[in-house]
């Protein structure tokens, strides 16, 4: 089967002097907006040729479907069908979700808290079934559930076409029916008022783009809501979230690298929102509450790695802050929360994370931290202010998580769950490893690595590496059971912690951004060599995978050392990164120029960006073979950016491939929503990489 050859139609723009072609700019549609709300609404040219591409990449995968029937079959085996999140306490009720079996959805569930109550499901109260939702859906995919103080609502949140276009609805609790109160154009978070009578949202305007907090009251036409913020800078997100002691809604306006916070009581009907410090480029904070003060995580005066400082409710002003915990370098604090009495942080310190709990009387201070050589931690608040009682969940990249309960006082952990995996598993069979790779700098690159006891390591084992690099966002060392399949099949399992996230602190995320954005595609490459040199696995062996802007990732390093590497997986790969940045009209664009650069206004940025822009930058060279994917209604990484690069890799490339596209036509960024359809994807990736360094592909007519 002959792979599909776009048509070219050439766009000729001009940008600081230089000329710009762009022959398959016609595969954005015209009404991609509308094709956000309503996929039917996509032009018939462009359905047809994504129709192509996905048959195109159907027909060379046909070899390996009974290996992805296999896939799913494993990766299904390991998910526990009817598990259920460990409950949660607030008030007089435990809220917990659940699944039944063969079900894609959760139950958002309670029960009456106290022991006598435990485990009794005949008091079980079903508040919302998302399965039955779903019914009849192409996509559906459940937001937000918050259920009002008084216990007797729930607001529940869907996108129901993978656009993140979510409508919040609001249930009665004791009759089952949604109130006529319905609200469309979310973010989908939600957070009630302290009477119960009203919520706050954040309305997405006509770009798509989060800018407007609004309080609904119920019973009141949306039209009527109370606008508390619009934002004017297109550049910046809006977000709302409220303290732990349920105090204040905060109001969070930032982009990349600058925030400022607004704050509304909660308890009073007319409240406006109050500032805490102006925006000020490069100043991030973020605030929790405790008694008279607030408790302010930040990096202003210079401290890069954070530090988290008090500052009175009656005067919240910057003058009035003061270091509570001082900045440490190279200890990043990645988040904090109040319970009564006491401070907790959780911080990473030479890649590996810690959570920290200090009293706020004494100062004295205890911390929960894991002596493996990569593990994942995470902390879960739940709902409660006044507890002695924290929430922790660990998880090694060869050990399933555990949720444990921390008694604040005694310091005594309570195991409540461990992850089962129905269909078996023996962390004893795996290895965890930790390496570091020499960058072309010096600098040392961190390099988690999970292989079989019985893998050979000898250079002849396939390797999957994996990589992101951006937005400050480290990539964890946790467990994931969807790998096994590859591993349990002799793979080595890799994930490069390269420059452009935080793993090594904040300085980290700096050199891997703007005029430093080279740093994170050299430390992949420079990760898939030391693997290969250390006897991990070996060059040509190798199956780099990356999504979004780890998809960029992808792009840039299959131009930049496309030998290196067996094959490449690329989903919603962020590759047009140039035509993309350069177009303001686009959703996400404003707010990423603080991570990418403006190369509208900065001729400087542009260069940068050009130059290792995946799209700008395919040249007549052997491509590996290529797994390209995309979702038709994603709003972050539009489907015409995969599309338009693989196109411009089969026109340009002179080896090499195949080069396949697969476009999931009822989803957007996250992919397929359900929790088995999702299997599918994977499955694919997978059988790509499995094939790719296995039998191979035959000519597929790519160059």
């Amino acid at each position: 089967m002959k792979a599909p050859s776009a048509e070219i139609r050439t766009k000729e723009t001009v940008a600081h002097g230089v000329v710009l072609r762009d022959d398959y700019d016609w595969l954005r549609a015209a009404n991609w907006k509308d094709v956000l709300r309503n996929p039917d609404a996509l032009p018939g040219d462009i359905r047809n040729y994504l129709e192509a591409e996905n048959a195109y990449c159907k027909k060379l995968m046909a070899p390996t479907r009974a290996l992805q029937r296999d896939l799913v079959k494993e990766m299904r085996g390991r998910i526990k069908e009817d598990d259920s999140s460990v409950p949660q306490p607030d008030g007089p009720f435990l809220y917990y979700s659940r699944y039944r079996k063969r079900a894609e959805h959760p139950l958002i569930c309670r029960r009456p808290r106290g022991p006598a109550d435990a485990g009794k499901a005949t008091r079980e109260q079903v508040m919302l079934d998302a399965d039955a939702l779903s019914e009849g859906k192409d996509f559906f995919d459940l937001g937000d559930t918050a259920h009002s103080p008084d216990h007797k609502l729930l607001a529940w949140s869907a996108d129901e076409a993978g656009s993140e276009l979510h409508t919040i609805r609001v249930r009665d609790l004791e009759s089952g029916a949604d109130l006529p109160d319905q609200i469309k154009d979310t973010t989908g978070d939600i957070v009630w008022a302290n009477d119960s009578r009203s919520f706050f949202y954040v309305a997405l305007d006509a770009d798509h783009r989060p800018s407007r907090v609004l309080r609904h009251r119920l019973g009141t036409p949306d039209s009527a809501d109370e606008l508390l913020h619009d934002e004017a800078d297109a550049g910046m997100f809006v977000d709302i979230d409220r303290t732990q002691s349920s105090r204040f809604l905060l109001i969070t306006i930032s982009d990349h690298e600058t925030s400022e916070t607004r704050v509304v009581d909660l308890g009073e009907d007319d409240a406006r929102p109050v500032l805490i410090a102006p925006r000020l480029t490069g100043r991030q904070y973020a605030l929790e509450h405790h008694g008279d003060d607030f408790l302010i995580l930040t990096n202003a005066d210079g401290a890069e790695d954070f530090k988290i400082v008090s500052a009175p409710l009656s005067e919240p002003a910057l003058e009035n802050w003061r270091d509570l915990v001082p900045h440490k370098p190279g200890r990043l604090i990645l988040s904090h929360v109040c319970l009564k009495g006491r401070l907790i942080r959780l911080e990473r310190e030479d890649g590996l994370p810690r959570i920290i709990i200090r009293d706020l009387a004494g100062g004295a201070e205890n911390s929960i931290a894991f002596e493996e050589e990569a593990y994942g931690l995470g902390m879960d608040p739940g709902y409660e202010f006044d507890t002695d009682t924290l929430r922790f969940i660990y998880a090694s990249m060869a050990r399933s998580a555990e949720t444990y309960d921390y008694n604040l006082a005694t310091g005594e952990r309570t195991l409540l769950k461990r992850q089962e995996i129905p269909s078996g598993h023996d962390p004893a069979a795996y290895k965890v490893r930790r390496i570091f790779a020499t960058a072309k700098d010096g600098e040392r690159v961190p390099i988690s690595i999970l292989h079989r006891v019985d893998t050979p390591l000898d250079g002849s084992a396939p390797c999957l590496l994996y990589g992101y690099g951006s937005y400050g966002s480290a990539m964890s060392a946790s467990f994931r059971t969807r790998p096994l399949s590859l591993v349990d099949r002799g793979f080595v399992y890799a994930i490069a912690h390269v420059r452009g996230g935080t793993d090594k602190g904040w300085r980290w995320y700096l050199d891997g951004k703007r005029e430093n954005k080279r740093n994170t595609f050299t430390d992949f490459i420079a990760a898939a060599e030391a693997l290969a040199e250390a006897g991990f696995t070996s060059r040509g062996r190798i199956v780099a995978e990356g999504g979004s802007a780890g998809g960029m990732l992808m792009g840039a390093i299959a131009n930049m050392a496309p030998e290196l590497f067996a094959g490449i997986v690329a989903e919603v790969p962020f590759v047009d990164v140039l035509n993309t940045i350069l177009d303001d009209t686009l959703p996400l664009t404003p707010p990423e120029w603080p991570e990418w650069g403006d190369p509208i206004r900065d001729a400087k940025a542009f260069e940068t960006i050009r130059s290792y822009s995946p799209y700008d930058n395919v040249t007549a060279q052997a491509y590996p073979p290529i797994l390209a994917m995309g979702g038709l209604t994603d709003p972050r990484v539009t489907y015409w950016e995969p599309a338009k690069w693989v196109a411009r890799l089969r026109a340009t490339m002179t080896g090499g491939g195949p080069i396949m596209l697969h476009t999931n036509m009822e989803a957007g960024h996250g992919g397929a929503a359900g929790r088995f359809d999702s299997l599918k994807e994977t499955a694919l990736a997978y059988a790509f990489a499995i094939q790719t360094v296995g039998e191979g592909w035959p000519d597929a007519g790519d160059a």
